[in-house]
C-alpha cells in the first residue's frame, strides 16, 4: 500500500512520531478548533474533548494504522478502518472535513518536530494519511448508500421508561409518519440534542429493543463526572429535560458489532453496566430467528438495582432453547446468585464459541484474556466500546 521510499522513511521516523503523537494530536484539536469553533460546538463530543479521550483515541489509531502498513503492507486494517467508519456515518462526517483535518493535523506535525520534517518525511506521512483517509471516505459512502441514509431525521418521543435509577429508555418513532428501516442487532443511533448553549452536541447510543418493530428503543444512562471527567451534557440534558411529545434527531443504526457467522455456532454474550444494551437486542434477535445452538449470558453490575433491562434480559435469553445466564453482582445477589466481578473460571465455554462484549474496557479486556484462556480464538471475540476507541490507545 505504502511506495517503498515512504515505507522507509515512515519505519525510520515512526519511533519520533509515535513518542509525540500526543502532543501533536493535542495541537492539532486546539488549532481545528481554534480555525472552525462550529465542529467543537456541533459535531464533535465536547465531553471527550474536555477528558483528553478523543486525543488518545485519534493518536492510537494513527499509531495503529502507520504500524499496519510497515508490517503487513498487502493487507488494509479493514476491521479498525470499518469500526472508525461507522462512527463517521453515524454523525454525518463529510469528506470534504478531511481536507480541513489534513491541514491542520500537518501544521500540528510541524509545530511539534521542526526541522525533523523534511519534505520527504512530510511526504511520507501525507501519503499515510491519505490512505487512511480515502479508505474512510470510500467505506463511509458505502455505509450511507446501504442504509439509505439522508441524514439525521426528527423522531418523536412515544414512551420514557425508567429502567433504573440512573438509565431510562427512550421508545421513538419517526415524527413525519414515515417508514422505520430495521437494523441489525447490536447496532446504534446517532442522537442529536441543542443544548441551553445553543450548542448541537450528538452521542451514540444502542438500540436496545428487538429489531422489526414499529418504534426504535434506546437506552441512556446518566453520565456523572468523576473529578477527572465531566457530567454527560446530553445525557444529562435526556434525562432531565426529554419527555414523551419531545422530538429528537437519530442518524440511521450503524455499528459493526452485529452477529455475522453465528449459524451453527454457539455463542457467548458478555456485557458489564450499560455494554447491557447491544446484548439484550442480540438475544431478541435470536429468538426471533430460532437460534438453537448454545448461548452463553453473562452480565456483569453493581446489583440487580443497577441492571437495565433485567426482565428484558432474562426473558429473551429464556427464549432460546439452550442457554445459560451468569449474571455477577457487587452486592445483593439473589440467594446462590454470584457476587463480586465477572470471572470466567467456573463457566462452561464451548468449543468453536463467537464471542460478542461490551462494557468498560477493563471488564472486555479480562473477559478477552479468560476467553482466550479458554481456548476461544481472538478472531472469534469481538466488541464494542461506548465512546472513543481506547483499546488501541491503551495498549
Amino acid at each position: 500500500m505504502l511506495s517503498e521510499p515512504s515505507a522507509a522513511t515512515v519505519r525510520a521516523t515512526l519511533p519520533a512520531v509515535g513518542a509525540a503523537i500526543g502532543e501533536i494530536t493535542e495541537r492539532f484539536y486546539a488549532r481545528l478548533f481554534a480555525a472552525h469553533p462550529e465542529l467543537l460546538r456541533d459535531l464533535f463530543n465536547r465531553g471527550n474533548q474536555a477528558a483528553g479521550t478523543q486525543r488518545q483515541a485519534l493518536a492510537g489509531s494513527i499509531a495503529a494504522f502507520a504500524t499496519h502498513l510497515l508490517d503487513r503492507p498487502d493487507r488494509r486494517p479493514d476491521a479498525m478502518l470499518g469500526r472508525i467508519a461507522h462512527k463517521h456515518a453515524s454523525l454525518g462526517v463529510a469528506p470534504e472535513q478531511y481536507d480541513v483535518v489534513h491541514e491542520h493535523l500537518f501544521a500540528a506535525i510541524v509545530e511539534v518536530l521542526g526541522e525533523a520534517v523534511t519534505p520527504e518525511v512530510a511526504a511520507a506521512w501525507d501519503e499515510v494519511y491519505w490512505l487512511m483517509a480515502n479508505a474512510l471516505i470510500a467505506i463511509e459512502k458505502r455505509l450511507h448508500e446501504e442504509s439509505g441514509d439522508t441524514g439525521f431525521r426528527p423522531w418523536e418521543v412515544v414512551e420514557r421508561v425508567p429502567e433504573t435509577a440512573d438509565v431510562v429508555t427512550f421508545r421513538v418513532r419517526p415524527a413525519d409518519g414515515g417508514a422505520v428501516r430495521g437494523f441489525r442487532a447490536g447496532q446504534y443511533v446517532s442522537v442529536g440534542v441543542t443544548l441551553p448553549d445553543g450548542a448541537r452536541q450528538i452521542r451514540q447510543y444502542s438500540l436496545s429493543g428487538a429489531p422489526g418493530e414499529s418504534v426504535r428503543q434506546f437506552s441512556v444512562k446518566r453520565v456523572a463526572g468523576n473529578g477527572t471527567t465531566p457530567d454527560g451534557e446530553v445525557s444529562g440534558h435526556l434525562h432531565a429535560r426529554v419527555r414523551a411529545g419531545d422530538v429528537l434527531e437519530l442518524s440511521e443504526p450503524y455499528g459493526d458489532l452485529v452477529l455475522d457467522g453465528t449459524a451453527g455456532r454457539p455463542l457467548l454474550l458478555a456485557s458489564a453496566g450499560i455494554g447491557v444494551t447491544p446484548m439484550v437486542a442480540m438475544l431478541a434477535a435470536l429468538a426471533a430467528d430460532g437460534h438453537r445452538n448454545p448461548v452463553t449470558v453473562v452480565h456483569g453490575d453493581r446489583s440487580p438495582a443497577d441492571h437495565a433491562l433485567r426482565a428484558d434480559h432474562i426473558a429473551y435469553a429464556g427464549k432460546l432453547p439452550d442457554t445459560a445466564v451468569h449474571f455477577f453482582y457487587e452486592r445483593d445477589a439473589e440467594p446462590g446468585g454470584r457476587t463480586g466481578l465477572v470471572d470466567l473460571t467456573d463457566v462452561d465455554v464451548a468449543p468453536g464459541t463467537r464471542a460478542y462484549l461490551c462494557g468498560p474496557l477493563p471488564f472486555m479486556r479480562a473477559v478477552r484474556a479468560q476467553l482466550i484462556e479458554k481456548g476461544v480464538s481472538p478472531a472469534d471475540i469481538h466488541y464494542e466500546v461506548f465512546g472513543p476507541d481506547l483499546w488501541l490507545a491503551s495498549a
